[in-house]
């Protein structure tokens, strides 16, 4: 039998992928950056969000994985970028409805007052960087000193974290300065403390921000949770899912991982966040797969129907 041409192979074919990254390098004209990546993207016919800054870009774009090719290839060819750490992933397909592209202030929104200075080496005077293997290094050496501290919002940590780590009570990035100002965590200023994110840019802020207010022994972890789940799955010191920004809300490293999170209908064990049925309200809430298709939930706690 003849084998089908090479083109009609790839009728209908789509492998749906995600790419994660960010570079903090100065940029002298974050406007010109902002609109040749509108342009590289739409080419490319990918779609998620690019965050640009004087201090550099930030991005999560998704796409069928020749388009997400050639956009990366497009991002490497610009100087400065050519040594982003790409973090790839599984799509669903459609994983964002649009394209969208700004320029900000800050790659992260902390809104301190502290000056970020960063220079085409990344962020100065920030935590030590460590590789995953290197956590594991440095947990051997220290133990029990060790303090994971998550630097993402306390909704994303509700569902999966590393083992022991202490979650901050913040709503937003912006929660951060007024948390860790408070006195309730100056008993961890000697101790060696691990901070951790998702893909590892709001740690290269967050570091500094800590080491300013008197944490002596501060340690980031390189690449996040993405690299460090890649690396050891369910094995490691990380303990359930992991909220992405995207169609998925969130992933797993591993078949099998625990679920932290619990439906708030049933009580389950679940990662599934939904958006809240009443218009006004942009509450996510946990809600298991059996409740929602049930239609036993499908409002937050705050926004429960009253019976008549």
């Amino acid at each position: 039998m003849c084998a089908a041409p090479h083109s009609l192979k790839l009728v209908g074919m789509s492998l749906p992928k995600i790419v994660l990254f960010y570079v903090f390098t100065p940029l002298a004209d974050p406007e010109a950056i902002k609109l040749w990546q509108q342009n590289l993207a739409e080419r490319a016919n990918v779609k998620g969000r690019i965050i640009v800054s004087e201090q550099g870009i930030n991005a999560t774009v998704g796409g069928d994985i020749h388009d997400v090719k050639r956009y990366v290839k497009g991002l490497k060819e610009y100087a400065p970028f050519k040594n982003a750490d790409i973090k790839w992933s599984d799509g669903v397909g459609d994983d964002f409805p649009r394209l969208s592209v700004k320029v900000r202030p800050e790659l992260v929104t902390f809104h301190a007052p502290d000056p970020i200075t960063v220079t085409e080496d990344g962020v100065r005077g920030g935590g030590t960087h460590l590789k995953p293997h290197q956590l594991h290094e440095l947990m051997d050496q220290r133990g029990e000193e060790v303090v994971f501290f998550d630097g993402r919002n306390a909704v994303e940590a509700r569902i999966g974290k590393f083992k022991d780590a202490l979650v901050p009570e913040t709503d937003t990035t912006r929660d951060f300065i007024d948390e860790i100002e408070s006195g309730k965590y100056d008993a961890f200023k000697d101790k060696p403390v691990v901070t951790y994110c998702t893909g590892g840019i709001r740690c290269e802020v967050l570091s500094v921000l800590m080491k300013n207010r008197g944490f002596q022994d501060v340690y980031q972890l390189d690449g996040g949770i993405v690299r460090y789940g890649e690396a050891y799955g369910n094995k490691g010191l990380w303990d359930g899912s992991l909220y992405v920004f995207d169609k998925r809300m969130h992933m797993e490293f591993e078949p099998g991982a625990r679920s932290l999170g619990s439906c708030v209908e049933c009580g389950n064990p679940t990662p599934r966040y939904v958006n809240c049925a009443e218009g006004s309200c942009r509450q996510l809430f946990l809600c298991c797969e059996d409740c929602t298709a049930s239609g036993a939930r499908d409002h937050c706690p705050d926004c429960v129907p009253v019976p008549a």
